[in-house]
This record gives structure tokens, sequence and C-alpha cells, in this order.
């Protein structure tokens, strides 16, 4: 990370491209893998709970989950094109998605991606009580 201090707050990540690692790292169910694939918005919000679940510290779970899955192109995936993304957020008992419609080359759509990510958790961040 290019922020000093971040590990204080961010326990670590799981890179999980190929599909097989979604479900064996992350817990995403085979049976949605094989009936949708892996760019679909049920596989972001078990990725993003199953981030919580692995990233454990001293018998605590991460507080936030993150995920995404997508399309960057420059081919479609299946039927989805590139700029398909979907944003997994995973908080307390719930788990959302976000589909995010992107747009430019590969590197333009991963960079997109990334930043909706950080505003996301920035946005759940913002709702958690204060102590």
């Amino acid at each position: 990370m290019r922020i000093p201090g971040a590990s204080v707050v961010v326990a670590g990540g799981i890179v999980a491209y190929q599909t097989e690692l979604k479900h064996t790292l992350l817990g995403v169910d085979p049976a949605l893998l094989a009936a949708h694939g892996p760019v679909d918005p049920e596989v972001a919000r078990q990725m993003a709970a199953g981030a919580r679940r692995r990233l454990t510290l001293g018998g605590r779970g991460a507080d936030i989950g993150v995920a995404t899955t997508g399309v960057a192109g420059p081919d479609p995936q299946g039927d989805r094109q590139p700029g398909t993304v979907y944003l997994g957020l995973s908080i307390g008992t719930e788990s959302s998605a976000v589909l995010l419609t992107l747009t430019g080359d590969r590197a333009a759509i991963r960079a997109k991606t990334v930043r909706a990510a950080v505003e996301a958790v920035r946005g759940l961040i913002a709702t958690l009580p204060t102590e």
C-alpha cells in the first residue's frame, strides 16, 4: 500500500481471478458459479462475505468485506461485456452488490473499479456508529 500506516485498518486481501478460487478461497457456492458464472451480483456478495470470514485476526473477522468481479476487457466474458463489474460489500450480517457499467480500456475499467470500491467502503464506514 502507498499510505503509511494503512495496515492498521486494512488487514489484507485475497486475489481470486480464477472461478475455482472464488469457491475454494472465498466460499462462493459452486452451483451458483456453474449456473451464472463468476460475473454475477450474488457471486460478488458471497465473495465479500467470504473475504470477511477468511481475513480473521485474533479470532475476529474483518468488519467490512469488499469484492469485485467483472470483465475488464478487451473481450467479453460469456454474455458480459467489458466494463460490466459487480462490487460486493459485506458488513455485519448484510451483504449487497452494486452493478458498475464502466467505459474505457482495460486499465481505465480497473482504475474506475478501484475508485468505486474505495468510495463504497468510505460510505459504509460513514454508517458505522462512532465510539
